[in-house]
């Protein structure tokens, strides 16, 4: 698997497209094959494998039966209150040194490395250098992770890394497994499409067409259980989706809305179909064990969306997504919790 992962992500970074802004294509196809290490900052896209199933079985003992998803699941009020209290988990990155995130840097506007500054930025990475000082001061270093949406969850019940900040979204399947934070962006699917495709919505026009979508994303269910006969051809990232759309091997990309419009920013030949057709809730994912860093990153997130239009959320929004998404002025989710 890591091999196909590697060729996959090879080859959707040797594609040229035209990024928003101007910048040059090539600059970025050459800069996303580089490892940064920097004194704030360090990059890597290795992908330490999860344990095994026989070694986790062994340490486990018997395997106990998947957790039922609780009847009253609200993922809006699903995470604990916010405290800054220390506990084991906050305490384990402050001996450490440095904060390790799980992050997406292939996501335009959302998580990506800059091509001049070879830093990783975007919306998603403002929030978890904004997590890091907050833990560890204002020169906080933080290891940036890259993996695909099937890796998440293993990666965090293996502690391979601290956060997830990657567009991920709260289910109540996936709450059986990991913990989240309150919400701090909402969204939803949509189709995207190139221009002159025949398909025009979520509806029978998809009968028999391809979709792609990622691996491990929640995208799988909605087209799973749609009724619309399309066929589903899942690869390791909604960029890899868009080689294969590009390349004419799909017909339709199934994401959200949010990364449908950077990847319409970066090929503008594409455009996106149909009404938004769920709400996605994205949250900070955390190892469920991991209480006190969960209330720690929902205090983080509370002072992140104070402030009106002048919260450190509202200048992340303006920055990265008001150019592709338009203004936002009901401002970021309001927080719930669980207690």
């Amino acid at each position: 698997m890591g091999v196909g992962l590697v060729t996959a992500g090879a080859r959707a970074r040797t594609r040229l497209w035209r990024p928003a802004g101007g910048r040059s294509a090539l600059w970025v196809a050459l800069v996303s094959l580089l490892l940064v290490a920097a004194p704030a900052t360090a990059v890597t896209t290795e992908r330490p494998a999860a344990p095994s199933e026989s070694a986790r079985n062994k340490a486990a003992g018997p395997v106990a039966a998947p957790a039922a998803r609780a009847p009253s699941c609200d993922p809006r009020r699903a995470s604990p209150r916010p405290s800054r209290v220390d506990g084991p988990a906050v305490r384990r990155i402050r001996e450490r040194g440095h904060l390790v995130a799980g992050v997406d840097l292939n996501s335009h506007l959302w998580g990506s490395r800059d091509p001049y500054t070879r830093q990783p930025v975007g919306f998603d990475v403002d929030l978890v250098r904004a997590i890091a000082r907050d833990i560890l001061g204002p020169k906080a270093t933080v290891r940036f992770v890259s993996m695909p949406p099937g890796q998440r969850i293993a990666r965090l019940q293996a502690r391979q890394v601290d956060v997830i900040v990657r567009t991920m979204s709260i289910t109540c399947d996936r709450l059986a497994d990991v913990a989240f934070s309150s919400v701090y962006f909402e969204t939803g699917h949509r189709l995207l499409v190139p221009e002159g495709s025949p398909v025009t919505g979520f509806d029978e026009r998809l009968r028999g067409r391809r979709v792609c979508l990622g691996k491990g994303s929640s995208a799988a269910e909605l087209l799973r259980t749609s009724g619309t006969g399309a066929r589903a051809v899942e690869t390791a990232s909604h960029l890899d989706c868009l080689v294969e759309l590009q390349q004419g091997k799909v017909d339709a990309i199934l994401t959200h809305a949010t990364l449908a419009a950077g990847l319409a920013a970066q090929d503008p030949t594409l455009r996106l179909v149909g009404p938004r057709l769920d709400t996605a809730l994205y949250g900070v994912a955390m190892n469920k064990d991991d209480t006190d860093l969960v209330r720690r990153v929902n205090a983080v997130l509370e002072d992140y969306r104070k402030g009106g239009a002048r919260s450190p959320w509202m200048a992340s929004y303006d920055k990265w997504l008001a150019p592709t998404l338009g203004p936002r002025p009901q401002g970021p989710p309001r927080a719930e919790y669980a207690d």
